[in-house]
């Protein structure tokens, strides 16, 4: 029989209405424990599921690799590059590749009666993959994009539509300006879509691949490069690693070279300020760790000093210093699980309920989301739990110390 947990057992089971001081330390202790799983569960769930969304969003606008020009991945002007059917098997056929899609730019300005604007169009051919905009659609409908005639539907964000007032169904010019000269074409509103990524809402409109391929003067097989997409974004370096290696630095028929560029090296800025987030969660980590190491601290010492007497009587028993000592930590133990349970109920609950009510608003303009983004991973949520029990109980080894200072002559007496 294992006596230091038997003795624990009894001792927390114990129900003694004298012992006013142990009471109220056991219950401070164990919510303390409790309150500080709760805020590391809801700020892991709250920090994965802001991040996770944000680089969705950039992603879908872009992709997890771009193979272009050098000079457009180097200088952001667009020039052309070929992308045959060659070129596109080579890529889809690359370890960790899920999915290729060609793309073209063309900045414009679209015109009404009242208002002008400027924007990039975006051409996109019958591979493209609407998954990520069919998500944020508002109204309307995603065209039949394709590379080999213009159907002159396009979609366009909500904030485009309420500044040039604009609705589904609706025709608007759009006007092209380079050394030619002017050139207009005029488009149906075919569908509105809003992400809420401010700095792509703004200007990105989605056309047909030929349009684009046409205004830009390019040959039918020359575009601003192809989207590539990775089954595991933990994977896009290795990915982007054999590009270099199979694609980089060959030239086309045109006598354009081949570069590659991931999704981080094309948006430093949004990807260095989600990383910033890590920093916070790290620091809330340690504060409530700290929080629940230092209430369960003072939670042992009052039991201790409370059971001054049972430890001198147990030392009288023949029992030792060591023993003592693993029996007020299997206490400990027991206070600790029970508010684990606690704060992952609390938690869990408070992340399930804003996933299934999106009860937290947010200034989308500030926050590019409408309401705070949650994920619910439970592989963290897990060694959240073993880690503070293992702190937590670190934490109580030099207090449990105090046993070897107790001694039965005198602790007998102690009242």
């Amino acid at each position: 029989m294992n006596f230091p947990l038997f003795v624990a057992r009894r001792i927390y089971r114990e129900n003694d209405g004298q012992r006013m001081v142990s009471r109220p330390a056991i219950r401070i202790a164990t919510a303390g424990v409790a309150i500080g799983l709760a805020v590391m569960i809801v700020s892991v769930c709250v920090v994965f599921g802001f991040k996770h969304t944000i680089r969705d969003k950039v992603v879908g606008f872009g992709s997890h690799i771009q193979v272009g020009d050098f000079m457009t991945l180097q200088a952001g002007e667009s020039f052309p590059i070929q992308m045959g059917d060659s070129m596109m098997n080579v890529l889809r056929q690359t370890e960790g590749v899920s999915h290729v899609q060609r793309f073209a730019m063309k900045q414009g300005i679209l015109k009404t009666d009242e208002d002008f604007l400027g924007v990039v169009f975006k051409g996109v051919g019958p591979e493209f993959d609407s998954t990520f905009i069919h998500q944020n659609m508002v109204e309307g409908s995603i065209p039949v994009f394709s590379d080999s005639v213009s159907s002159n539907r396009m979609l366009i964000s909500k904030p485009m539509a309420d500044k040039l007032r604009l609705k589904t169904g609706e025709r608007i010019f759009a006007y092209f300006i380079d050394p030619n000269g002017v050139r207009a074409r005029r488009f149906t509103i075919s569908g509105i879509y809003q992400t809420n990524l401010t700095q792509f809402d703004n200007v990105m409109c989605f056309i047909d691949l030929y349009t684009a391929v046409r205004l830009n003067g390019w040959e039918s097989d020359q575009v601003s490069g192809a989207e590539v997409s990775v089954g595991d974004f933990e994977r896009v370096d290795d990915t982007e690693a054999i590009f270099i290696n199979k694609v980089n630095r060959q030239v086309d028929r045109y006598g354009e070279t081949y570069s590659t560029k991931t999704i981080r090296e094309l948006n430093p800025q949004i990807f260095s300020w989600l990383d910033l987030l890590d920093l916070n969660v790290w620091i809330i980590l340690a504060l409530m760790t700290a929080v629940a190491g230092v209430t369960m601290i003072s939670g042992l010492l009052i039991i201790i000093l409370e059971r001054t007497t049972m430890i001198g009587v147990l030392k009288a028993l023949g029992a030792r210093n060591k023993t003592i000592r693993r029996t007020f930590l299997w206490f400990a133990t027991f206070m600790i699980g029970k508010g684990l349970l606690f704060g992952n109920l609390i938690g869990i609950g408070l992340v399930l309920l804003q996933r299934w009510t999106g009860l937290v608003k947010l200034d989308p303009e500030t926050y590019y989301v409408s309401t705070v983004p949650v994920e619910l991973n439970i592989p963290i949520i897990l060694l959240l739990n073993v880690a503070t029990l293992l702190i937590s109980i670190f934490v109580l080894i030099a207090p449990s110390y105090l046993v070897s200072h107790i001694h039965p002559a005198k602790s007998m007496r102690y009242e």
